[in-house]
């Protein structure tokens, strides 16, 4: 006997869309080295993206209101708080890209503190309970100098954006890959 392959004609071919990951790759790229000039049009460009991002989280909240059963004035609260950030997001992508460089060095310094207060915590329990110290010492220290001046607050932020959708980008096109190699297997 061999063995025979059976696919189904309805059944979706996941390796066949593997393109648009190779696409929203470079673009994720593209965009990250167009915040890392650093320049008025990219931090128009991260207010722009801060609003779409809220406009889909409000959306998101909205369907959970549709399928959760409790909590849903939460949801419904949540909901039009995202769409009406996204919309004055999308209306002042400037102002939206100055406020998120402040949180950039207020969140920092929340982070390092929680983060400080955890290893001393578990110092007793982790032998490595001083990197986490370290760390929250660093991010403490970085907070407070962003914090400092508005123009710095600003460069971290684009720094932090920058790399991150450079980061994406190339994870992206590696999945591509990796899911254009999927109909094989699965043929198989």
């Amino acid at each position: 006997m061999t063995a025979v392959s059976i696919t189904h004609p309805r059944e979706p071919a996941i390796g066949r869309w593997w393109w648009v990951l190779l696409v929203t790759g470079a673009l994720w790229i593209v965009l990250g080295l167009y915040v890392l000039q650093a320049h008025y049009g990219s931090a128009v460009a991260i207010g722009y993206l801060v609003g779409f991002w809220f406009l889909f989280a409000g959306v998101a909240e909205f369907v959970e209101l549709a399928v959760v059963d409790g909590w849903k004035w939460l949801h419904g609260v949540l909901g039009v708080l995202f769409v009406i950030g996204g919309i004055a997001a999308l209306l002042s992508p400037f102002q939206t890209f100055t406020i998120m460089a402040v949180l950039v060095g207020f969140f920092l310094v929340i982070k390092g503190t929680v983060d400080f207060v955890i290893a001393l915590a578990v110092r007793h329990e982790l032998d490595l309970w001083w990197m986490t110290l370290i760390a929250g010492l660093i991010e403490i220290g970085i907070g407070i100098w962003a914090l400092g001046y508005p123009g710095r607050s600003a460069a971290l932020l684009l720094l932090w954006v920058g790399i991150g959708a450079i980061i994406r980008g190339i994870a992206e096109i590696v999945m591509a890959f990796h899911v254009h190699k999927l109909p094989e297997a699965v043929a198989a």
